[in-house]
Protein backbone atom coordinates (compact mmCIF):
# COMPACT_ATOMS: atom_id res chain seq x y z
CA UNK A 1 0.00 0.00 0.00
CA UNK A 2 1.36 3.74 -0.79
CA UNK A 3 2.32 5.28 1.76
CA UNK A 4 0.40 7.82 3.14
CA UNK A 5 0.89 11.89 2.31
CA UNK A 6 -0.27 15.11 3.64
CA UNK A 7 -1.70 17.55 0.93
CA UNK A 8 -1.50 20.89 2.63
CA UNK A 9 0.11 22.81 5.55
CA UNK A 10 -3.08 22.77 7.78
CA UNK A 11 -3.01 20.90 10.64
CA UNK A 12 -6.08 19.65 12.08
CA UNK A 13 -6.81 15.87 10.16
CA UNK A 14 -9.51 15.91 7.69
CA UNK A 15 -8.90 12.18 7.49
CA UNK A 16 -8.43 9.79 4.17
CA UNK A 17 -10.17 11.81 1.19
CA UNK A 18 -11.25 9.19 -0.94
CA UNK A 19 -13.12 7.90 2.56
CA UNK A 20 -14.08 11.54 3.19
CA UNK A 21 -15.61 11.67 -0.63
CA UNK A 22 -17.75 8.41 -0.39
CA UNK A 23 -19.26 9.94 3.51
CA UNK A 24 -19.96 13.70 1.82
CA UNK A 25 -21.37 12.09 -1.64
CA UNK A 26 -24.11 10.03 0.90
CA UNK A 27 -24.65 12.83 3.16
CA UNK A 28 -25.09 15.27 0.37
CA UNK A 29 -27.94 12.18 -0.60
CA UNK A 30 -29.55 12.66 2.43
CA UNK A 31 -28.44 8.85 3.26
CA UNK A 32 -25.88 9.51 6.56
CA UNK A 33 -24.83 12.27 8.48
CA UNK A 34 -21.48 13.92 8.53
CA UNK A 35 -19.15 12.37 10.84
CA UNK A 36 -16.79 15.81 11.48
CA UNK A 37 -14.34 15.67 13.94
CA UNK A 38 -15.14 19.46 15.62
CA UNK A 39 -13.46 19.06 18.91
CA UNK A 40 -14.30 22.29 20.56
CA UNK A 41 -14.99 23.72 17.29
CA UNK A 42 -18.23 26.15 17.36
CA UNK A 43 -17.88 27.53 14.27
CA UNK A 44 -20.99 26.60 12.33
CA UNK A 45 -23.32 27.52 15.39
CA UNK A 46 -21.91 31.00 15.90
CA UNK A 47 -21.31 32.25 12.34
CA UNK A 48 -25.30 34.09 11.16
CA UNK A 49 -25.99 30.74 9.42
CA UNK A 50 -29.48 30.69 7.90
CA UNK A 51 -30.70 27.09 8.68
CA UNK A 52 -32.65 25.46 6.35
CA UNK A 53 -35.53 23.08 7.43
CA UNK A 54 -37.75 20.62 5.30
CA UNK A 55 -41.67 20.10 6.10
CA UNK A 56 -40.92 16.65 6.94
CA UNK A 57 -38.60 17.36 9.73
CA UNK A 58 -41.42 17.15 12.04
CA UNK A 59 -39.53 16.00 15.25
CA UNK A 60 -36.95 19.27 14.69
CA UNK A 61 -40.01 21.49 13.99
CA UNK A 62 -41.42 20.76 17.20
CA UNK A 63 -38.63 21.64 18.86
CA UNK A 64 -38.12 25.14 17.61
CA UNK A 65 -40.09 28.11 18.72
CA UNK A 66 -42.64 29.16 15.45
CA UNK A 67 -41.14 32.88 16.03
CA UNK A 68 -37.85 31.98 15.08
CA UNK A 69 -39.00 30.53 11.27
CA UNK A 70 -40.12 32.05 8.19
CA UNK A 71 -40.79 30.19 4.67
CA UNK A 72 -37.97 29.68 2.76
CA UNK A 73 -37.34 32.09 -0.48
CA UNK A 74 -38.17 30.14 -3.94
CA UNK A 75 -38.47 26.55 -2.31
CA UNK A 76 -42.32 24.98 -1.99
CA UNK A 77 -44.45 25.74 0.70
CA UNK A 78 -43.45 24.30 4.29
CA UNK A 79 -40.22 24.85 3.79
CA UNK A 80 -38.92 27.29 6.46
CA UNK A 81 -35.69 29.10 7.48
CA UNK A 82 -34.10 29.72 11.13
CA UNK A 83 -32.55 32.33 11.39
CA UNK A 84 -29.55 33.33 14.05
CA UNK A 85 -29.69 36.12 17.21
CA UNK A 86 -27.66 39.04 17.29
CA UNK A 87 -24.30 37.98 17.77
CA UNK A 88 -24.89 35.90 14.73
CA UNK A 89 -25.14 32.58 17.03
CA UNK A 90 -27.80 29.79 16.37
CA UNK A 91 -30.90 30.59 18.66
CA UNK A 92 -30.81 26.92 19.26
CA UNK A 93 -27.51 26.92 20.69
CA UNK A 94 -27.14 27.90 24.46
CA UNK A 95 -24.51 27.61 27.08
CA UNK A 96 -22.09 26.48 24.58
CA UNK A 97 -23.81 23.81 22.83
CA UNK A 98 -26.71 22.45 20.53
CA UNK A 99 -29.89 23.06 22.99
CA UNK A 100 -31.90 20.38 20.11
CA UNK A 101 -29.04 17.62 19.22
CA UNK A 102 -30.83 14.99 19.16
CA UNK A 103 -33.60 16.53 17.04
CA UNK A 104 -31.45 18.85 14.90
CA UNK A 105 -31.71 20.15 11.54
CA UNK A 106 -30.74 17.66 8.60
CA UNK A 107 -28.66 20.77 7.35
CA UNK A 108 -27.00 20.98 10.68
CA UNK A 109 -26.11 16.86 10.29
CA UNK A 110 -24.66 17.07 7.27
CA UNK A 111 -22.80 19.86 7.31
CA UNK A 112 -19.19 19.79 7.08
CA UNK A 113 -16.48 22.38 6.74
CA UNK A 114 -14.28 20.15 4.96
CA UNK A 115 -16.26 20.66 1.64
CA UNK A 116 -14.08 24.03 1.37
CA UNK A 117 -10.76 22.66 1.20
CA UNK A 118 -11.57 19.89 -0.59
CA UNK A 119 -13.49 21.98 -3.21
CA UNK A 120 -10.45 24.98 -3.26
CA UNK A 121 -13.01 27.38 -1.72
CA UNK A 122 -13.17 29.74 1.05
CA UNK A 123 -15.74 30.43 3.20
CA UNK A 124 -17.65 33.69 2.31
CA UNK A 125 -16.22 36.54 3.52
CA UNK A 126 -18.78 36.62 6.31
CA UNK A 127 -17.94 33.44 7.82
CA UNK A 128 -14.60 33.92 9.49
CA UNK A 129 -14.78 31.74 11.75
CA UNK A 130 -15.72 28.77 9.56
CA UNK A 131 -13.08 30.01 7.41
CA UNK A 132 -10.46 30.07 10.46
CA UNK A 133 -11.32 26.58 11.00
CA UNK A 134 -11.29 25.40 7.19
CA UNK A 135 -8.07 26.57 6.56
CA UNK A 136 -6.19 23.88 8.85
CA UNK A 137 -7.68 20.82 7.17
CA UNK A 138 -5.58 18.61 5.97
CA UNK A 139 -6.57 15.32 3.80
CA UNK A 140 -4.14 12.65 3.23
CA UNK A 141 -3.89 10.09 0.23
CA UNK A 142 -3.81 6.30 -0.26
CA UNK A 143 -3.27 6.50 -3.78
CA UNK A 144 -2.32 8.55 -6.47
CA UNK A 145 -5.45 8.38 -8.24
CA UNK A 146 -7.07 9.52 -4.65
CA UNK A 147 -5.46 12.80 -5.90
CA UNK A 148 -6.53 12.93 -9.14
CA UNK A 149 -10.03 12.70 -7.51
CA UNK A 150 -9.17 15.93 -5.34
CA UNK A 151 -8.06 17.53 -8.01
CA UNK A 152 -11.28 16.99 -10.07
CA UNK A 153 -13.40 18.00 -7.23
CA UNK A 154 -11.22 21.49 -7.47
CA UNK A 155 -11.81 22.02 -11.42
CA UNK A 156 -15.61 21.26 -10.73
CA UNK A 157 -15.55 24.54 -8.75
CA UNK A 158 -13.68 26.70 -10.55
CA UNK A 159 -15.09 26.03 -13.71
CA UNK A 160 -18.71 26.34 -12.41
CA UNK A 161 -17.40 29.66 -10.48
CA UNK A 162 -15.96 30.37 -14.07
CA UNK A 163 -18.52 29.81 -16.22
CA UNK A 164 -21.56 31.12 -14.09
CA UNK A 165 -22.98 33.06 -17.07
CA UNK A 166 -22.82 30.23 -19.54
CA UNK A 167 -25.01 28.47 -16.87
CA UNK A 168 -26.89 30.93 -16.01
CA UNK A 169 -30.01 28.82 -17.11
CA UNK A 170 -29.29 25.89 -14.92
CA UNK A 171 -30.09 26.05 -10.65
CA UNK A 172 -26.39 27.08 -9.89
CA UNK A 173 -25.16 27.70 -6.64
CA UNK A 174 -25.43 30.95 -4.91
CA UNK A 175 -22.75 30.91 -1.87
CA UNK A 176 -19.35 29.15 -1.28
CA UNK A 177 -21.25 26.25 0.55
CA UNK A 178 -23.30 25.32 -2.26
CA UNK A 179 -20.54 25.37 -4.75
CA UNK A 180 -18.65 23.01 -2.51
CA UNK A 181 -21.07 20.97 -2.68
CA UNK A 182 -21.51 21.13 -6.56
CA UNK A 183 -18.27 20.59 -6.97
CA UNK A 184 -18.41 17.21 -5.24
CA UNK A 185 -21.66 16.52 -7.02
CA UNK A 186 -20.30 16.97 -10.80
CA UNK A 187 -16.35 16.28 -9.66
CA UNK A 188 -16.84 13.13 -12.16
CA UNK A 189 -17.04 15.10 -15.11
CA UNK A 190 -13.80 16.50 -14.67
CA UNK A 191 -11.48 13.39 -14.08
CA UNK A 192 -9.89 13.30 -17.11
CA UNK A 193 -10.50 16.55 -19.10
CA UNK A 194 -12.38 19.58 -19.13
CA UNK A 195 -15.88 19.25 -20.45
CA UNK A 196 -17.77 21.63 -22.38
CA UNK A 197 -20.21 23.69 -20.51
CA UNK A 198 -23.06 22.30 -22.45
CA UNK A 199 -22.17 18.65 -20.88
CA UNK A 200 -22.06 20.76 -17.03
CA UNK A 201 -25.27 22.45 -17.87
CA UNK A 202 -27.09 19.18 -18.90
CA UNK A 203 -25.92 16.96 -15.66
CA UNK A 204 -27.17 19.97 -13.59
CA UNK A 205 -30.05 20.46 -15.34
CA UNK A 206 -30.63 16.22 -14.16
CA UNK A 207 -29.91 16.58 -10.95
CA UNK A 208 -32.19 19.43 -10.39
CA UNK A 209 -34.83 17.45 -11.80
CA UNK A 210 -34.14 14.55 -9.56
CA UNK A 211 -34.14 16.44 -6.59
CA UNK A 212 -38.08 17.94 -7.19
CA UNK A 213 -38.65 14.84 -7.45
CA UNK A 214 -37.37 13.60 -4.20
Amino acid sequence: MPDTQISDAGDSDAGDFASWLSGAQRAIRGETTADVPCGVCTACCTSSQFIHIRPEETATLARIPQALLFPAPRLPKGHVLMGYDQHGHCPMFVDGGCSIYEDRPTTCRTYDCRVFPAAGLQADDDKVLIAAQAVRWSFTYATDADRVTHDAVRAAAAFVDHHRDELSDTPLAINATQLAVLAIELHDLFVHAEPEPHSVRVELTRRAAERNRT
